[in-house]
């Protein structure tokens, strides 16, 4: 399985893709939305992507609205982790497309416990 990690944040994405790849998936990496997009249009089977909201050239919450309005990629799960914690925010991501929402800082097990409520862990991490 395969997951693309979108941060500004080289720290991030490795802190993210990490945490991923110790569950079974393929993390592919992404420093903003648009860097995201141009990945996503190179890379078959991608079922997840992690999204961070605040970042230059094409922010998070941009992303999933493009994403969306792509009929090819309306199976992927799309689920915000960033350190934009208000409830309006919440509320506007996943009124855009986003499935799920993890506010930073967060654990392994947090992520985790996400994925496991998205059905994506890997059958061999299932708990």
């Amino acid at each position: 399985m395969k997951a693309l990690v979108i941060d500004d944040s080289r720290t991030m994405r490795r802190i993210v893709s990490s945490v991923l790849r110790g569950i079974g998936y393929e993390a592919i990496e992404a420093g903003d939305g648009q860097e995201a997009l141009d990945a996503l249009e190179a890379t078959d089977g991608v079922v997840l992507c992690c999204i961070d909201w605040n970042m230059p050239v094409m922010d998070g919450l941009t992303f999933v609205t493009k994403v969306r309005e792509r009929a090819e990629w309306r199976d992927i799960t799309l689920m915000m982790v960033t350190t934009e914690g208000e409830h309006a925010q919440i509320v506007r991501a996943l009124a855009a497309g986003a499935h799920e929402y993890l506010i930073k800082p967060f654990t392994p097990d947090a992520l985790r416990d996400k994925l496991e409520l998205l059905g994506l862990l890997p059958v061999q991490e299932v708990r």
